[in-house]
């Protein structure tokens, strides 16, 4: 999608398609850069992109538009390379940030441990997938069958909601984060906030500078707009799979 063009239109609005709801403007519809026609699954979500276009002045600017962008990415990249997608991501679950802990400082050690043990707990627990911490800068290898389970995890979830696993999990760098916000165990801000653990820590001890500030503003932007995705779609629940509840979580 380009960087920025002059806004052509007076009108964007929601409108049932054949396979959910398109977007149209001035009654026209929109497409992804790829030409696909930017249909999605659910109402409230074709509703917020529409407000997306709707909001934009002489300019618009589709970096204002995260959900355009997700919504593009879900059926011009994941829909046909599926399976690119979920090696991406399985890279993630290899070298998963939760599994790397820091033995020095003490303290720091021991928030890694408070903070980011509960959440490799669920993995275990809620996903099959117990996976192996190290205190070392040497890459730790997983166990197959952990792995295994959380490829399965992925394969059995539908191209919309793993877009934005694909989306979190890369700003986040852990597949079990990402995994746990699109399972509604945790909130944006609290997945950035685990994220971010190390970082909070060096800049409790030595203060942040600008461009840190931006970095992780711009992360904490994109792990929102994650979030936001799936909660537009949580009405819609694949065949076969239970709504999330507090029981199955």
């Amino acid at each position: 999608m380009a960087k920025t063009f002059k806004r052509f239109y007076v009108q964007a609005q929601a409108v049932a398609a054949a396979t959910g709801f398109a977007i149209q403007l001035d009654g026209k519809p929109v497409k992804t850069p790829a030409g696909r026609p930017l249909e999605v699954p659910s109402l409230a979500l074709a509703e917020a992109i529409a407000e997306e276009w709707a909001a934009q002045d002489e300019m618009v600017i589709p970096a204002t538009m995260p959900l355009t962008q997700l919504a593009s990415t879900a059926l011009d990249r994941v829909e046909p390379e599926r399976a690119h997608i979920t090696g991406e991501l399985m890279a993630y679950a290899g070298t998963d940030l939760l599994c790397y802990r820091a033995e020095i400082p003490v303290d720091l050690a021991a928030r890694q441990a408070r903070d980011w043990q509960p959440l490799l707990d669920w993995a275990t627990l809620a996903l099959d997938a117990p996976l192996v911490v190290t205190t070392t800068v040497l890459a730790v290898t997983q166990p197959p069958l952990a792995l295994a389970a959380l490829e399965r995890t992925l394969n059995r979830t539908d191209p919309w909601r793993l877009t934005a696993i694909q989306s979190a999990a890369a700003a986040l760098g852990s597949l079990v984060l990402a995994l746990a916000l699109a399972e509604g165990r945790l909130s944006a801000t609290e997945a950035f906030d685990l994220s971010q653990l190390d970082e909070t820590y060096q800049i409790e001890q030595w203060g942040e500078d600008y461009e840190a500030a931006d970095r992780r503003a711009a992360l904490a932007a994109d792990i929102a707009a994650a979030a936001r995705l799936l909660e537009l779609l949580r009405p819609i629940i694949p065949p076969g799979r239970p709504p999330a509840s507090p029981e199955n979580i």
